[in-house]
């Protein structure tokens, strides 16, 4: 995918920005609080109807505005497309060509977005829920079938969960287990099947990022803990087992909704014998290992974003990261209060843009 426009309406302290795009590294500088996050959290919210900032979800509208948009024009599969994302009060809007869309995920199917910002680090170090939907972002871009079978499970999870919380006797109970064993059976294949695609670039990148912690190992833990996994029948037996403990707790303890993946190193097993510098490089690899493989699946890139990358990385490692953009020709997104010297002297073709209290100029 490649932006070509981008419109931003009511975003933060954005009243109106338009930016003409092209190929390759777009470098947005100017002074803390300027605007130049508020650019990438666009393009984020076309690709996850969510920024990547914590907050409240109305503070992305601009103080006084009644509405935030978010406007874009961009080439993907051989053909344009034109994309727009509304936020007013409590509820989202999204259109693709000019058509409304009943819900946002076909606007998230055609918007891939990567983002690497100063909490990606929280990908290593913090909760399974945000390793989760790492990995679920590239199930759902690669595996057509995941989304349908994703919401079966959930539909099935809310109705188990009910019933033991209303008290329901078993034979209510297992017809509803029965269609998440089976749901919850064939999402762990499709994870496992696309992290262990995703093991080949990981080592790449680590081996280029974090040589000096030895071999890698991408693990997933599917969730069940250390029970059989294998059929739908083992699933409902295991589920059986639970109903008495899961009645006095209200919920499903186990299952493909508490997944998890780990990222280990021989000279670091754990992720607390990680500093946060390794952390950060770590959750680097991660982003630009689900890059190339969204490339190798889908035979386009996604965009990514790098919010502050000078201060984020040192000059050794933004040289690497450079030499990788540049060679693999994606379209990147990248802020800073400066030009950092390891993009200076590059003699490649890259777009500079200067962010100013909410205005945007290109150089």
């Amino acid at each position: 995918m490649k932006i070509l426009r981008l419109d931003i309406d009511g975003l933060r302290c954005v009243q109106h920005a338009h930016i003409s795009a092209g190929d390759g590294v777009h470098l947005l500088v100017g002074p803390n609080g300027a605007g130049k996050t508020t650019v990438l959290e666009a393009l984020h919210l076309l690709g996850y109807g969510r920024s990547f900032r914590s907050g409240q979800r109305d503070a992305v509208i601009r103080r006084g505005a009644e509405h935030s948009l978010v406007f874009a024009e961009l080439e993907r599969g051989g053909g344009r497309h034109r994309v727009g994302l509304r936020r007013a009060a409590s509820d989202w809007s999204a259109r693709i060509d000019e058509v409304d869309v009943a819900g946002l995920v076909d606007l998230f199917r055609i918007c891939p977005v990567v983002c690497f910002e100063p909490g990606s680090h929280a990908l290593i170090s913090g909760p399974a829920e945000l390793r989760r939907a790492y990995l679920d972002w590239s199930v759902f871009h690669v595996e057509p079938d995941f989304l349908p079978v994703w919401r079966r499970h959930q539909r099935a999870l809310k109705q188990r969960n009910a019933g033991l919380r209303s008290g329901w006797v078993d034979a209510l109970l297992e017809p509803w287990e029965q269609e998440l064993a089976d749901a919850a059976l064939q999402i762990a294949t499709i994870r496992q099947r696309v992290l262990d695609e995703l093991r080949g670039p990981v080592i790449d990148k680590a081996n280029a990022f974090l040589a000096e912690l030895g071999d890698v190992s991408l693990i997933l833990s599917a969730g069940f803990g250390d029970r059989p996994t294998d059929s739908v029948e083992n699933l409902m037996a295991a589920y059986a087992e639970a109903r008495p403990l899961d009645r006095d707790r209200g919920h499903t303890r186990f299952g493909v909704h508490r997944a998890d993946w780990s990222l280990a190193f021989a000279l670091a097993p754990r992720r607390e014998h990680l500093s946060r510098g390794q952390e950060k490089l770590a959750a680097l690899i991660m982003e630009l290992a689900q890059v190339e493989h969204f490339r190798t699946r889908t035979q386009e890139w996604p965009v990514l974003l790098l919010d502050d990358l000078a201060s984020e990385l040192d000059r050794e490692h933004q040289q690497r990261v450079l030499d990788w953009m540049f060679e693999a020709g994606l379209q990147v997104w990248i802020t800073g209060t400066e030009v950092p010297t390891s993009l200076q002297g590059r003699t490649e073709p890259w777009h500079l843009f200067h962010v100013e209290q909410g205005a945007i100029t290109p150089a």
